[in-house]
């Protein structure tokens, strides 16, 4: 390539990044380094939960002002909160689609932690879905994982694709040491309910549980495609599991259309939509196979 297209290139990528820092905000919320924010709307800013350490006296910087905020929400399972700003005028972020994401495809990483001036990381999405087994499994779509640099104040800030449009919020608490972000539609399906309610509501049955084998005879005998389930080891007293009669040592086969395998597979179809939804579980009590009718609590 010659020396002139990479110049194009350059000039083009700083272009980019210079768009979309006028959508980056600082976020004063805790002792040490600060954290960045992302303008979501006129006057709603969305941030990292782990950056707001305090609840009171927060306050944002950009374009050489401060601003006293509020905070609206926060939902520490996502890494996610809601800042509410009155007397400024932000400029909204772009938001893209992360599902059209691939691994290789160009990303930008965001922040404005130090100063007025923003600092940007670049590189690609090393990863897609992270975390949608096991760890992190409170989201259902995953999380981007890329090779850039969450320098110190980076979280909060934004993850923007080659267009310039904002494709997930950068976290260093979630990653363990690796680069990820929540993807945009996860944000936005949080923010909604942060906004709305201060919290977001996710489903409940009041049970503990363990991961069994299901002996290979058991399973032909109930025709079940699945070598694990979920047994229940106790049970909150009112809740939901209780009203519905389960009782400890029930082993969990399904809950609707889901076969329990882990326990990350409950977590998974509990999802906000699913609270005051009533819901038939397939049980196995005493070798014999049950189904519980069950309308999902909330917690």
């Amino acid at each position: 390539m010659a020396i002139e297209s990479l110049q194009s290139v350059s000039d083009q990528l700083a272009a980019l990044i210079e768009s979309a820092s006028q959508s980056v905000v600082r976020v004063d919320a805790r002792h040490r380094i600060a954290g960045s924010g992302i303008a979501w709307a006129s006057d709603v800013i969305l941030t990292a939960d782990h950056v707001v350490e305090r609840e009171e006296g927060i306050q944002i910087s950009f374009n050489g002002n401060s601003y006293q905020v509020e905070l609206a929400g926060r939902d520490p399972s996502t890494d996610i909160a809601a800042l509410r700003v009155k007397g400024a005028q932000l400029t909204p972020a772009p938001i893209g689609d992360a599902k059209g994401l691939k691994v290789g495809h160009l990303v930008v990483a965001i922040g404005r932690p130090w100063s007025e001036e923003t600092v940007a990381s670049v590189g690609v999405v090393s990863g897609r879905g992270f975390g949608w087994r096991g760890l992190h499994s409170q989201f259902r779509d995953g999380l981007i994982q890329t090779d850039v640099i969450l320098y110190p104040g980076f979280s909060g800030g934004p993850l923007i694709d080659a267009s310039g449009r904002v494709v997930g919020m950068n976290s260093a608490v979630l990653g363990r040491g690796m680069a990820l972000a929540v993807p945009a539609d996860t944000a936005t399906r949080v923010m909604t309910a942060l906004l709305k309610e201060g919290r977001v509501r996710r489903g409940y049955l009041g049970v503990s549980l363990q991961i069994v084998p299901l002996a290979e005879t058991l399973a032909k005998q109930l025709a079940a495609k699945q070598d694990r389930a979920l047994m229940i080891l106790t049970i909150e007293s009112a809740s939901p599991a209780e009203k519905a009669g389960l009782l400890p040592g029930d082993i969990l086969l399904q809950i609707g259309d889901q076969s329990l395998e882990g326990i990350e597979d409950l977590q998974r179809y509990l999802s906000p939509e699913r609270v005051g939804a009533t819901v038939k579980l397939k049980v196995v009590r005493g070798g014999e196979l049950k189904e519980v009718s069950l309308v999902v609590g909330s917690k």
